[in-house]
């Protein structure tokens, strides 16, 4: 691991970064170009010590969930990412597979997204990037560990997760969300990540393995989905599903039609999440 490399290399993306490139308020003038290491380490889910030893040349070697984490929080390209995953001595992700790696583009597109709900997951249902209006809905999926950021995983084995939805609703996001895996498994059959995920929820979920035997197969489409939220009450709210095929990732971007009550409940959260308020996890 190259110590000194790393930390450069750190600054000098942290340094070419503007406030705004990554959704964040620019706030009072800065003495200095740049993004602060709270900043980058808030956007990567690390400590701000842990980023600071990096930045120090004194910190230990990341793991490769940690380098993922920067080159998102750095807004790297895929030939910055792997250079980053090279100065730690870690062979880098393979170009032709599932990557958990979030392209800058799309990471601009989700960060200009200020006034309505929007994330960036995995086919197979990761969530790899939020904005604060997805945080304010949702909850932050990256305050949990990595494993509990799959949204399956979460909807079949975390009965929190349900309470985000009207009870009404939770047969048909159960059949949705097990139709999806489905596809998803058989598109990548030489893939041991999503046949893993379903071996775990047939040992771990009955209603799971009820759904999987029926054998229903349904890709993640636009759709109009209800949402409890603790503070603003219900919202029903247009889902568009955008596709990246390159890293076979999806935008998925929540609305509300204006003149409707949802619309005025989707405002007020967006002032909720920016008053950064103190929100129950779902």
């Amino acid at each position: 691991m190259n110590r000194a490399e790393l930390a450069d290399f750190l600054r000098r993306g942290r340094a070419r970064l503007d406030p705004s490139d990554v959704g964040l308020a620019s706030g009072p003038r800065r003495r200095t170009p740049g993004l602060r290491r709270e900043e980058v380490a808030s956007l990567a889910g690390m400590s701000v010590d842990y980023y600071t030893r990096l930045e120090q040349s004194r910190g230990p070697r990341p793991s490769r969930q940690m380098l993922t984490a920067l080159a998102r929080a750095l807004r790297l390209t895929d030939d910055e990412r792997d250079h980053l995953f090279h100065l730690t001595g870690e062979e880098p992700p393979r170009r032709d597979s599932p990557s958990a790696h979030v392209r800058p583009g799309l990471l601009l597109v989700l960060d200009r997204l200020h006034d309505t709900p929007a994330q960036v997951v995995s086919d197979m249902g990761d969530v790899l990037a939020q904005n604060a209006m997805s945080r304010a809905l949702a909850g932050d999926a990256f305050a949990r560990p990595p494993r509990e950021r799959n949204l399956t995983r979460r909807f079949f084995l975390d009965p929190a997760a349900r309470e985000l939805f009207p009870p009404e609703d939770l047969a048909e996001h159960a059949r949705s969300q097990v139709a999806n895996l489905r596809a998803v498994t058989a598109a990548r059959p030489d893939d041991p990540e999503p046949a893993a995920l379903v071996a775990e929820l047939l040992s771990s979920s009955e209603e799971f393995a009820c759904l999987w035997d029926e054998h229903e197969v349904a890709l993640r489409r636009s759709s109009t989905k209800r949402f409890r939220h603790p503070l603003v009450g219900l919202l029903e709210l247009d889902c568009e599903v955008l596709l990246s095929h390159e890293h076979q990732q999806l935008l998925i971007v929540h609305t509300a039609r204006p003149g409707t009550e949802s619309y005025e409940r989707l405002q007020l959260l967006r002032v909720v999440g920016l008053q950064d308020m103190s929100l129950s996890e779902p």
